[in-house]
């Protein structure tokens, strides 16, 4: 890995991080295709910088974040899921992460569930997020966990999540932003201290792993700044279906490229 490789998937994170088409899927097929091997630091890194482009909600909505305690209980009620299924089935989510094939599906059938989503869920009567429940709140945090497969997208499941509980499509992405400040905080933290209980830290290549994972965390900040507002006015505007039919083209040529040729195999 060198700072190319740094430069590029960075930006892939912050762009794709709250869109709904999955920054792990896409970062995982940009690793394969950039011929980056999938060593425990690269996968550490593809976890930290999504926390990097995460803290950028907490700038843009920082009034949010003080608004009530009972907002920063919603949060923890949302996360436990995410804490239960992760500790759960840690080595099978890693094993995932090593295969596009999986990704390609995942945006596929994702995408397929994206073209009717604004059909389904047309009458929302929650338009803010003091007026989520706890158990709505649960419930939006067992939609995130689908996003442990990598394709799926923590975004488009968490949003969908919420729109099935009556929120409207604003207040269920802005929620899914909340929402993964304490996911993601959690994650990073979890896999920067796996990464060093089982002696992954070199002394010669100490300084260059943490020059990348901060060069990599603020290059995702900065896009993650800039697209985040971006995406809740289209999404206001356009609803899903732009994204719906790019994740089944971007799934299709995923797969057939892993069928026809040996980029994707080098993970």
């Amino acid at each position: 890995m060198n700072i190319f490789h740094v430069i590029v998937l960075a930006i892939i994170e912050g762009l794709t991080e709250f869109l709904p088409v999955s920054s792990t899927g896409h970062m995982v097929v940009a690793s394969a295709l950039m011929g980056i091997g999938k060593d425990e630091f690269v996968k550490l890194f593809e976890i930290v910088i999504q926390l990097g482009a995460i803290l950028s909600v907490v700038v843009l909505y920082f009034k949010r974040f003080f608004r009530s305690f009972n907002f920063y209980i919603k949060l923890v009620v949302g996360v436990i899921p995410a804490v239960i299924f992760g500790l759960l089935f840690k080595s099978k989510i890693n094993e995932l992460l090593e295969n596009p094939l999986v990704v390609g599906i995942a945006l596929v059938a994702g995408g397929v569930v994206l073209l009717f989503v604004d059909d389904w869920f047309k009458n929302p009567t929650v338009k803010d997020e003091e007026d989520i429940s706890y158990l709505t709140a649960l419930k939006i945090g067992f939609f995130q966990c689908l996003a442990m497969i990598p394709g799926v997208s923590r975004s488009a499941s968490s949003i969908i999540g919420g729109m099935s509980q009556k929120l409207s499509r604003t207040a269920a992405a802005e929620f899914s932003f909340f929402l993964a400040v304490p996911t993601m905080f959690g994650a990073t933290v979890k896999d920067l201290y796996d990464f060093y209980k089982h002696g992954n830290i070199a002394q010669a290549d100490m300084y260059q792993d943490i020059k990348f994972l901060l060069i990599g965390s603020l290059i995702a900040f900065i896009v993650a700044l800039l697209a985040i507002k971006s995406f809740i006015t289209f999404l206001e505007r356009k609803g899903f279906k732009l994204f719906g039919w790019y994740r089944i083209a971007a799934g299709i040529a995923i797969i057939i490229l892993y069928y026809t040729g040996n980029a994707l195999h080098t993970i």
